[in-house]
């Protein structure tokens, strides 16, 4: 009996000590791959969607974006980027309280804070970057065409009204802060972008400290699948002297 019983409860405790260490190991790894999303959101990508249609035909109203977060933290912006940034004060209405039922907004919740969800997208604005710091932007010469830094500009992302020629249905002349940015909706006629916030107090720039990132593929639907192009080769020429 003694020796029947010895046999017996190094078996259960073994049993025991297998199951605990694989629920433990099973926390570690959940604990772990939660820090992980959430250290890549807060510093390296994170999703958002697309509520306007400011950036037709480039990307769709509910378009689903990935944003490169070392950008502007990193490594520099281009002219063309397509950016996402914080309300620079004034550009959107006060964001509306959340509804749903608490296991909703409890679920919502941690899919943002891990990067997989995008419930503050409202509260963010995606334009192209037209003007860097010191840049000299205008709109229209008489074709029609924004120059930057005296260079013309073929913008083959535009979206225009039919039978419109010009870039822009509102002409301005600025040179770009240090510090600052310059953005423009692809729909340029249904697009309240930097050139509709000249009498703000940030006259109309994005500081890049409002710049979370850079928006470099469209990842849903499917079927919009693309990366993002910053068109190099219409913003060729138009470096500074000091660039």
């Amino acid at each position: 009996m003694t020796e029947s019983t010895e046999t017996v409860r190094p078996r259960r405790s073994a049993r025991s000590t297998g199951w605990k260490a694989l629920l433990r190991d099973v926390v570690i790894i959940f604990v772990v791959a939660v820090l992980v999303s959430f250290l890549i959101k807060t510093f390296v990508a994170r999703s958002f969607y697309i509520p306007s249609g400011s950036m037709e035909n480039t990307l769709q109203v509910n378009d689903r974006i990935i944003v490169n977060e070392l950008q502007p933290r990193v490594f520099p912006l281009q002219r063309g980027d397509v950016v996402v940034f914080k309300d620079p004060g004034g550009w959107l209405p006060p964001a509306a309280p959340r509804t749903g039922n608490p296991i909703q907004l409890g679920i919502g919740a941690v899919l943002d804070f891990v990067g997989l969800g995008a419930s503050d997208s409202d509260q963010h604005l995606v334009k192209r970057l037209i003007g860097l710091p010191g840049d000299h932007v205008t709109c229209c010469n008489t074709l029609g065409q924004m120059s930057v830094n005296g260079v013309p500009l073929k913008e083959p992302y535009v979206l225009l009204p039919v039978g419109q020629q010009a870039v822009s249905g509102k002409p301005f002349e600025v040179t770009v802060p240090e510090g600052k940015v310059w953005v423009m909706g692809d729909n340029r006629y249904n697009s309240a972008d930097s050139r509709y916030h000249m009498e703000d107090p940030n006259k109309g720039f994005v500081p890049l400290s409002d710049v979370v990132g850079r928006a470099f593929v469209i990842s849903w639907p499917v079927s919009h699948w693309s990366w993002l192009d910053n068109y190099p080769t219409t913003f060729a020429g138009t470096e500074r002297k000091n660039e």
